[in-house]
């Protein structure tokens, strides 16, 4: 039975969210704040953590810095009532996975949730997605069992985000994954690569349903296709 860690101060949504993922069958510790929430994750991490910004004493980005400074790799899905894309930005470059904008779907954090506990275990040395299969190894992408030539950076930029699947990354996060130091680059090599990515491994590349763009902030790989 997997174990959610919620850390969020409005004890509404707290319950709500805990009597909703009980029903999933799932085991639920809460905190109501930042201190309490670290203290509970660095103490019995959990598989999958739900973090609110906005908490008394601590806020949610010094927890997901230490978290990570600590090399914990849980999921952490990020609650907010912020929509701007500056806040979404720094938490995701802290090390958070994911987030979700209030007021949210129940449903839809709960699927969320679900992708990316199926997904704790790996991709294995093979990964397939919709009609396509990626071989590391063999440094070789087969569309329909057909081989499709990448380019270099287009095979690191699909590796990376299979490796990160159904994480909002920003372009920062691609830019250092798969260019490194590379001098001239900017946010637009990012865009381009994706573009070209796309028309290989969409069946409709104007309506990507494998990388999806997250307006503002980049992208998400979605191996299974879902709409975030």
């Amino acid at each position: 039975m997997a174990t959610i860690l919620i850390v969020e101060d409005d004890a509404a949504l707290l319950r709500g969210l805990k009597d909703n993922f009980e029903a999933q069958n799932y085991r639920v510790e809460t905190a109501r704040d930042g201190p309490s929430g670290l203290s509970a994750a660095l103490a019995r991490p959990p598989d999958l953590m739900l973090l609110d910004i906005m908490l008394p004493k601590m806020n949610g980005y010094e927890i997901c810095r230490t978290i990570r400074a600590r090399k914990l790799e849980m999921p952490i899905i990020m609650l907010t009532a912020k929509g701007q894309e500056e806040d979404i930005i720094r938490g995701l470059e802290l090390g958070a996975d994911d987030y979700v904008t209030k007021p949210f779907s129940i449903r839809q954090l709960l699927a969320r949730a679900r992708a990316f506990l199926r997904r704790q275990n790996g991709c294995g040395t093979a990964f397939s997605f919709g009609a396509c299969k990626l071989d590391p190894g063999a440094h070789k992408l087969f569309r329909d069992e057909v081989e499709v030539a990448l380019t270099t950076k287009e095979f690191q930029l699909l590796k990376f985000f299979i490796s990160r699947s159904g994480r909002a990354l920003t372009r920062d996060q691609i830019l250092d994954a798969v260019w490194g130091n590379e001098i001239v680059v900017n946010d637009r090599s990012v865009d381009r690569c994706v573009t070209t990515l796309r028309a290989k491994v969409e069946i409709d590349p104007h309506s990507p349903v494998h990388i999806q763009t997250i307006r503002d902030i980049g992208y998400r790989f979605e191996p299974e296709g879902a709409r975030g």
